[in-house]
């Protein structure tokens, strides 16, 4: 059994994978997860132990010290994924590869798994990614942009009257909440679609992340939508490992 460990920037999700399917996923905010004590492992309460584990960990010291004591009681010593040159299939041209997100690393392995061909690999969260993949599996470069949320946030801190309250998406908004809504998924939408053109072509949008629903709604490129994206590449990356090892 592989446990695979997704801490992010607002929630943690971690799986068990048996090697051919998720026998079980959970998510947690991470100011939760943050909170819990010692005496309340979310990880032992199911599934034994495991035979890998392997972690994309973008939520800091503190997230990562909490990883590091829950998964002690283990055997299986943990794979703190970082960016790479290389890994099952994918080749990063990152000026610096390791410099790379370890959750958009094992996204783009996720999307080369899932699809041979060009594509967009969207993570649409606290922070929206858009990674482009080419159809020879190399990782061209990317974009990050704040999330939906997190432009909201930073209208209502930053000015003086714009209300921290969720609108709904309109055509031609009439009120300040519809405005600050439908501006907030343009700009997602908008920065997707950029760089779908300028990759070329017509590559797949792979989209991912808590945001990626209402994304979807407004993109009209080809598109598809994978839930847990990121768990599903840390899974590739962990059976790699164990492909290496046997």
């Amino acid at each position: 059994m592989i446990l695979a460990i997704d801490a992010g920037n607002s929630r943690v999700k971690w799986g068990w994978h048996d090697g051919a399917d998720w026998a079980s996923i959970a998510t947690v905010p991470l100011i939760e997860f943050a909170a819990s004590s010692d005496h309340i492992n979310p990880f032992s309460i199911t599934h034994g132990d495991p035979e890998r584990i392997v972690i994309a960990n973008v939520a800091g010291e503190g997230a990562h010290q909490l990883l590091v004591n829950w998964t002690s009681i283990f055997d299986a010593e943990p794979l703190w994924l970082h960016g790479e040159a290389e890994r099952c299939g994918v080749r990063s041209r990152y000026d610096r590869p390791e410099q790379l997100g370890p959750d958009r690393w094992a996204a783009l392995v996720a999307a080369r798994a899932v699809h041979t061909g060009p594509c967009l690999v969207v993570n649409a969260g606290t922070a929206t990614t858009i990674d482009m993949l080419s159809g020879d599996g190399v990782f061209l470069g990317g974009a990050i942009s704040p999330g939906i949320d997190l432009m909201r946030f930073v209208l209502h801190e930053h000015t003086g009257r714009l209300p921290l309250q969720e609108g709904s998406y309109r055509d031609a908004p009439r009120n300040t909440l519809d405005a600050i809504e439908t501006g907030c998924r343009h700009a997602q939408a908008g920065a997707v679609e950029r760089m779908h053109r300028a990759m070329g072509g017509n590559p797949l949008c792979i989209v991912s992340g808590g945001a990626a629903r209402s994304l979807l709604e407004l993109l009209r490129l080809p598109s598809r939508y994978i839930e847990n994206l990121v768990l599903d590449g840390l899974a590739r990356i962990a059976l790699s490992e164990r492909a290496v090892t046997r």
